[in-house]
């Protein structure tokens, strides 16, 4: 069907969709020279390299030292996989098992090819390498070009504070992250959770969406750009509409939100670049929920949600962690994300080959979403593209995104 952004436009309404979230729609892949959550830190062992794919490119991740490095996961000489069978005679190196070629860890320099010690390649070609911090028990890398920026501006605020204990879940969703995001942010998607056992599991209540007050100027989001870094649009359905407690089909009530008890969740939403959401507070009031969207290929992303608690003194974590399993796994992680999960992977056809955003008809409570996109296409830092990195005389590998 070819590419909807270069066909004729039907109208110059769509025409003006293209034109003012054009960078949004070519973003399948994401957002380049941002960073991104990968692994949980207590996933990557000393010397034990891990494959993960984001943005389409396929990484190596590997401790060494307590130190986490990411690497390019292909071999400069064949392009075949170095996790396909993972070779290290040196903590500080891997070798290629097909031929021989060893990179160190810390800078992708070629240093050794086994089967040709005296080879001239060997000090002036690099295998690309990928900036890592971790924070809160989760491993970031930068996916980009340029010198990165601190990581505290790709993360939601309130993410770093002191005290705040973290349990993490990640999944993989046959859903592009786009669709992910959008989800989260939606503020009529509730009406799928309509029949969560979190609600009733933990005596909370939750309307079955959120509606603009009619004849309000009111505006419902509240745009954040670059406050510390950071970028970002709060929800304001939740203080600025009207909740829906019963749905009705010409005039007779069909089905009505479940009230589980007097708790209050899910009072300030917000979604953030690169793709990560905050719920503030969400299990539970006395706790915070971030989810990311991680692009992984053009048709999934990873679903990285964190469920979150600030606790003081020095059993804090333990304490969490030890709520978190008991409680939270099953009403929260299952009972309740569960229902976006399948949701994300049920919209995904619709969007699959770009026209379902052209053919997609929002309605008044869709504007959060569309001032979303809005701020993604001006802050983003570049869009993530197929590309490969091209190996240059000076043995440095420049990233090249075609």
């Amino acid at each position: 069907m070819g590419n909807p952004f270069e066909a004729p436009l039907v109208n110059e309404a769509v025409g003006q969709h293209i034109r003012n979230w054009r960078s949004y729609y070519e973003a399948k892949l994401g957002f380049r020279n941002h960073w991104y959550p990968t692994f949980n830190s207590d996933e990557l062992l000393e010397g034990k390299p891990l494959p993960f794919e984001l943005g389409g490119e396929k990484l190596l991740l590997n401790r060494i030292d307590g130190k986490v490095f990411a690497m390019k996961d292909q071999c400069l000489h064949r392009g075949v996989p170095l996790s396909r069978k993972v070779e290290t005679y040196t903590k500080d190196t891997i070798t290629c098992w097909y031929h021989g070629w060893t990179y160190r860890w810390s800078d992708g320099l070629l240093c050794d090819i086994l089967t040709d010690p005296g080879s001239k390649m060997i000090g002036t070609r690099s295998n690309k390498v990928y900036p890592v911090q971790e924070a809160k028990g989760l491993v970031f890398v930068f996916l980009g070009d340029i010198d990165p920026p601190p990581l505290s501006t790709d993360l939601p605020p309130g993410f770093t504070d002191a005290n705040r204990h973290v349990r993490v879940t990640r999944r993989k969703v046959e859903a592009n992250w786009r669709i992910g995001a959008e989800n989260g942010f939606d503020t009529t998607h509730i009406f799928i959770h309509k029949n969560s056992r979190l609600i009733t599991g933990n005596q909370t209540m939750l309307p079955l969406g959120f509606a603009p007050k009619p004849n309000s100027d009111e505006p419902l989001f509240k745009i954040v750009k670059n406050e510390n870094g950071q970028n970002g649009i709060y929800d304001m359905l939740a203080e600025r509409g009207v909740p829906h407690f019963e749905g009705k089909v010409h005039g007779e009530v069909v089905c009505r939100a479940i009230h589980g008890g007097d708790k209050h969740i899910a009072g300030e939403i917000s979604l953030w670049m690169p793709g990560v959401l905050k719920v503030d507070p969400f299990p539970d009031p006395a706790m915070i929920h971030f989810e990311w969207y991680v692009p992984c290929d053009e048709n999934s992303h990873w679903y990285i949600h964190c469920a979150t608690k600030v606790i003081e003194g020095p059993e804090g974590d333990e304490t969490f962690g030890r709520e978190y399993e008991a409680l939270w796994k099953d009403l929260y992680v299952y009972g309740f994300n569960d229902d976006d999960i399948w949701a994300r992977e049920a919209t995904q056809p619709f969007y699959q080959d770009d026209w379902g955003w052209l053919d997609e008809q929002l309605f008044e409570a869709d504007a959060c979403i569309m001032a979303w996109r809005t701020l993604a296409t001006e802050t983003n830092r570049g869009i993530q593209t197929k590309g490969r990195p091209a190996s240059t005389a000076s043995g440095k590998s420049a990233a090249v995104s075609t």
